[in-house]
């Protein structure tokens, strides 16, 4: 494969598979005269936040997510047009363990990319120009980098690897100025987060043995947001678009949260994250990259490997059974460490 011209880097699902793409993304645009990210609306926020692109496209992909829209031609054809006209001189498709590329592969050949690289298990036929093979049990995030260092491109020089974001100063207008620590206690995948009553104990637990609690969340949490806080903590839910909360994240102690985007979006801003880490998807692909971090949760309970959405077992005992001590002993154990670290933390 040749160096430069225009690369087109596909990664189609949610803000937080967008931010471990970033490290493939930068070893793409360094090696490319232009890049540009392939995306799906739920990581097109995410993708606005990283360095190295040059365009995004946004394509809701009936294939992906959780919500997918139906197949219709005149979507596949609109998309048809815009990579043709495009006229990119190759394409890496970036997929999680479980995905395969092979759709997007096959509207890139109609599209006329002629040079296409992913992760594939499955037989690509004449739809992959490299077929690669990821390392098993590979974090998400180091195994799209593989892909595209086996497609020739490199970070450039002094880049360790790590997620990173492009706007990531702080937001005393929304947290004030005295130190904190934010709770986040929502996720997209209900499975992968506390129960609220679990999650307004241990704000309360934080706040008892003071520390400055902030708790973050989406529009839609704002109910959550608001008892989860309740009078021990400042209330920011619906007040944080990815940037302000990048922001937020930035000037952070540590951040607890479930395995979700914002642990990546802090893993992004150097902040160390306790993570409750619900066995649902393997902690070995999925937690918190190239930051100090701490993993709370049970991971040999029933549902581990299931990729669960709503959790199967009453109780949700993997993450609710996790103790105030235990939070706390995370949270002390990260504070005394300075940032930079890559490895997990022991409690």
């Amino acid at each position: 494969m040749t160096t430069g011209g225009h690369t087109l880097v596909v990664r189609l699902d949610s803000a937080g598979d967008v931010l471990l793409a970033g490290p493939a993304i930068r070893a793409a645009a360094a090696a490319s005269a232009r890049t540009t990210l392939l995306c799906g609306p739920q990581g097109e926020a995410a993708a606005r936040l990283l360095p190295g692109l040059d365009d995004i496209l946004v394509y809701d992909a009936p294939w992906v997510g959780f919500d997918p829209p139906p197949a219709r031609r005149t979507d596949i054809n609109a998309l048809l047009g815009t990579l043709t006209a495009r006229r990119f001189d190759r394409a890496l498709i970036l997929t999680s363990y479980h995905q395969s590329p092979l759709p997007a592969a096959l509207l890139l050949r109609m599209a006329q990319v002629p040079w296409i690289a992913a992760d594939s298990e499955d037989y690509p036929g004449s739809l992959l120009d490299l077929r690669h093979h990821r390392a098993p049990d590979r974090h998400e995030a180091r195994a799209a980098l593989d892909l595209a260092e086996a497609a020739g491109m490199r970070l450039p020089p002094g880049d360790t690897g790590g997620l990173r974001v492009s706007c990531a100063s702080a937001a005393p207008h929304l947290t004030g100025t005295d130190p904190y620590l934010v709770v986040h206690p929502g996720a997209a995948v209900p499975a992968r987060a506390w129960s609220a009553h679990r999650a307004t104990r241990a704000v309360a637990a934080l706040a008892a043995a003071g520390h400055r609690v902030v708790v973050t969340g989406g529009t839609a949490e704002r109910e959550l947001t608001r008892t989860v806080a309740g009078r021990h903590a400042l209330d920011l839910g619906g007040r944080t678009a990815l940037p302000e909360l990048a922001a937020v994240l930035t000037a952070a102690s540590t951040v607890v949260t479930g395995n979700t985007g914002p642990a990546h979006l802090a893993a992004a801003v150097a902040t160390p994250v306790v993570c409750l880490f619900a066995p649902v998807v393997p902690a070995d692909r999925w937690a918190p990259y190239q930051v100090p971090h701490v993993l709370l949760g049970h991971q040999d309970a029933p549902c581990a490997g299931s990729r669960a959405r709503t959790c199967p077992v009453p109780g949700h005992p993997c993450l609710d059974a996790v103790t105030d001590t235990e939070l706390l002993t995370a949270v002390d154990t990260l504070l005394s460490r300075s940032r930079g670290s890559d490895q997990e933390v022991t409690v």
